[in-house]
């Protein structure tokens, strides 16, 4: 397994180029482009001027929301269980005596081989330290995240580590001398900086490696490699690589196998010319990150967004109802045309204004009049509704399921919202499972 500088830098180069060939545009452009338009910022780059208004009608983050909102709707409770060890009402009794136990008598050790109970009490035990955790990096709102950026990008990661300057409240003498530092912490990745070993492999833990990197401040990652021990020349050679004195950091996970095929998984953390962090094993045997993909692509590693197929549609709505606004405009305030010759005054839309005229009859007649535009499409408007109602309805948000529905009808509205909700159902029963890992 390659471990030098160099070689980790080629490698996420390479990945690099593969997403930057990733549809038409690659993934870095596709995703920028698909956070403007999922924000409102449709019109960026078109080269319309600023004489006239713009409109949007953005389906986009309507129709993100709405799933978004759906598939974290009902939230979801971990439990840890051991398999093949009931958790009847009498088991749980007996967890809440022993945990009693446990809180008067520091002292308390289990005995011999686990039987049911004790099993159950160390089970419940890490049920409530993962609800607690949870609460405290507030995984609710790192879930929605990471959805929201594999809506946007195709692909939502959240990263779980360990780290050790944690403040856990909690002291290992009786004294309160010896304060215990260190836990779980949790953060959300974008897809553009995490790279894949095999971009051809869905599976996580298939993956050979992965790559993740991160823009750092280069004092920040000089004392890290102080810290973890490495020699003064390497950490010489970590220098910002920008104006902005930050440095490109790469933290490679990857697979070491033994000679009996078991592995564990080992880390290393570098930068372009250094080593940060030598390899270390991490005591894992899974990579510790989990991966949600909007949609799936066929055989590869990186998620497909909705967005992107949305975006034609996008366009054609705000260019067709930006259309209409003009022409109603147009109709309204029609151009002006004056006889300069004869009116020689400044002209205003003023109601009541007095023009003077100087000439004959004829002259007056002519001085002034109105061009009239050409008559406007009467099924313009409606061609809109389609298109925006047709768009919707195709992306599994219809009338019904937005709530817009005329509500006369009432089982007939539940009968077409329940329609349009089943197809959540597999985006929600994978979700989960990006939850538990």
């Amino acid at each position: 397994m390659k471990i030098s500088p160099t070689d980790i830098f080629n490698e996420y180069q390479s990945a690099v180029d593969f997403k930057e060939g990733i549809g038409n545009k690659g993934l870095f452009e596709q995703s920028k482009i698909n956070e403007r338009f999922f924000i409102g910022d449709q019109w960026y780059g078109a080269r319309c001027g600023a004489e006239r208004p713009l409109v949007r009608y953005n389906i986009i983050k309507r129709i993100g929301e709405f799933k978004m909102s759906q598939i974290t709707a009902n939230p979801v409770e971990v439990v840890y269980s051991a398999d093949g060890v009931p958790t009847t009402e009498n088991v749980r009794s007996s967890v809440r005596e022993f945990k009693s136990k446990i809180a008067n008598a520091p002292d308390f050790a289990f005995s011999g081989a686990p039987d049911t109970d004790e099993i159950n009490v160390i089970t419940s035990a890490l049920s409530d330290y993962h609800k607690v955790t949870a609460e405290r990096v507030h995984l609710d709102s790192l879930l929605y995240k990471a959805l929201k950026d594999s809506y946007i990008s195709g692909s939502g990661i959240i990263y779980t580590y360990w780290k050790g300057d944690i403040n856990t409240g909690t002291f290992a003498d009786n004294d309160g001398a010896v304060q215990i530092k260190g836990d779980i912490a949790c953060e959300v990745l974008k897809i553009s900086d995490v790279a894949f070993g095999d971009p051809y492999e869905e599976e996580l833990e298939r993956q050979p490696y992965i790559i993740i990197s991160a823009r750092r401040n280069a004092d920040e990652v000089r004392r890290e490699a102080e810290y973890s021990g490495v020699a003064y020349s390497e950490i010489s050679n970590i220098n910002p690589d920008g104006d902005d004195g930050k440095v490109l950091v790469l933290t490679k996970l990857y697979k070491e196998y033994n000679e009996h095929g078991d592995y564990k998984i080992k880390c290393v953390k570098v930068t372009k010319n250094a080593i940060v962090r030598r390899p270390y094993n991490t005591g894992l045997n899974l990579y510790p990150l989990a991966v949600f993909r909007f949609e799936e692509r066929g055989g590869l590693a990186y998620g497909e967004s909705e967005i992107t197929h949305l975006i034609p549609n996008q366009i054609a709505i705000n260019r067709m109802i930006t259309a209409s606004v003009w022409a109603a405009m147009t109709m309204g305030m029609p151009l002006m045309v004056v006889n300069g010759d004869t009116v020689t005054g400044e002209i205003t839309n003023d109601p009541g204004q007095i023009i003077k005229i100087y000439g004959s009859n004829e002259d007056v007649s002519g001085a002034v009049k109105y061009i009239t535009p050409p008559d406007f499409c009467s099924d313009f408007i409606g061609s809109v509704n389609n298109l925006i109602d047709n768009t919707l309805t195709q992306s599994g948000a219809n009338a019904a399921a937005l709530g817009d529905s005329d509500p006369n009808n009432a089982s007939a509205i539940m009968a077409l919202r329940n329609s349009a909700l089943m197809p959540l159902n597999l985006l929600k029963s994978r979700f989960n499972v990006f939850i538990e890992q």
